[in-house]
């Protein structure tokens, strides 16, 4: 009998442990905008434009969405990169989303319109 108490006692702590879903996934952002700050080629801006489409294709976090700023974020390194059109829909997107954002995006909104 106290065998069988003292397996329960050590199962129930097993059993009764779960894995909290966190609030958004981040693929490999953080390498990727390390490697971009860090060498700042085309090898690395491509690398992080794939992380942004990965992260915005495949969000699995417990919100079902794009975490804050990562619509930004990848509308900047677009405007960076010459394709000034996908990049105000991303950052319009992230107004979208995250309408407290507003005030920043205008004003990166006013700076590449004339």
């Amino acid at each position: 009998m106290k065998k069988m108490i003292l397996f329960f006692a050590l199962l129930m702590p097993m059993l009764s442990c779960t894995t909290q879903k966190t609030l958004y996934t981040w693929g490999k952002y953080s390498n990727s905008s390390y490697n971009y700050l860090k060498n700042s080629n085309e090898e690395a801006t491509k690398e992080l434009i794939e992380a942004y489409q990965k992260i915005i294709a495949e969000q699995k976090g417990s919100r079902e969405t794009v975490p804050p700023g990562i619509y930004a974020d990848y509308g900047f390194i677009l405007l960076q990169a010459d394709r000034t059109e996908e990049g105000k829909a991303m950052l319009l997107k992230e107004i979208e989303l995250y309408p407290e954002s507003q005030i920043f995006i205008d004003r990166i909104l006013s700076i590449i319109e004339p």
